[in-house]
């Protein structure tokens, strides 16, 4: 079956802000709206780059997790300076560099965390509830539509897929 490209777009934009939309929802902006900005980058992964080794799973969860625990951590044990936020985006990006789950907008959430001086709790609301709602709907919304890619294409596909942390090239792990 053959889908027209605007009739495509029009239904990856509804998903998109229904996706937002129910992550917010769910994980209480009220809380705090500002720990939920990642989640922005996230929903362009989800529903316009939906086949890329960042959007799947295993990056978004890895990612947004993993980048709030040192927001988290460093905050925890170390209040709040430019030299924490500096550590807790460095300790970020080694997580997701060494488990290869590299979501770029989960970036964010070492500064969100130290920022809000976040407890441990954020991990479980409003991150995980947040990501997880939002993996949801991209799941569900792919499948409504004939014609679309569904998403996971390989929920536990790496990213990056080969490892050159750095480099211009690729190398196989």
């Amino acid at each position: 079956m053959h889908v027209h490209p605007l009739m495509r777009l029009l239904w990856c934009l509804v998903g998109s802000a229904v996706g937002i939309g129910s992550a917010l929802f769910l994980a209480g902006p009220q809380i705090n709206p500002f720990l939920l900005a990642s989640l922005g980058g996230t929903t362009v992964f989800l529903f316009g780059l939906t086949r890329a080794p960042a959007a799947q799973p295993r990056a978004v969860f890895g990612g947004h997790l993993g980048g709030a625990l040192s927001g988290i951590a460093c905050y925890q044990f170390f209040g709040e300076s430019l030299a924490v936020y500096a550590l807790a985006t460095a300790l970020a990006l080694a997580f997701m560099l060494l488990t290869r789950t590299v979501h770029p907008p989960a970036g964010a959430n070492p500064v969100l965390m130290v920022y809000v001086h976040a407890s441990w709790a954020a991990l479980w609301q409003p991150v995980l509830v947040g990501v997880g709602a939002l993996v949801l709907v991209a799941v569900l919304w792919s499948r409504l539509y004939p014609g679309l890619v569904h998403y996971p294409t390989q929920p536990l596909a790496p990213s990056p897929p080969h490892l050159n942390w750095g480099g211009w090239g690729t190398y196989d792990a």
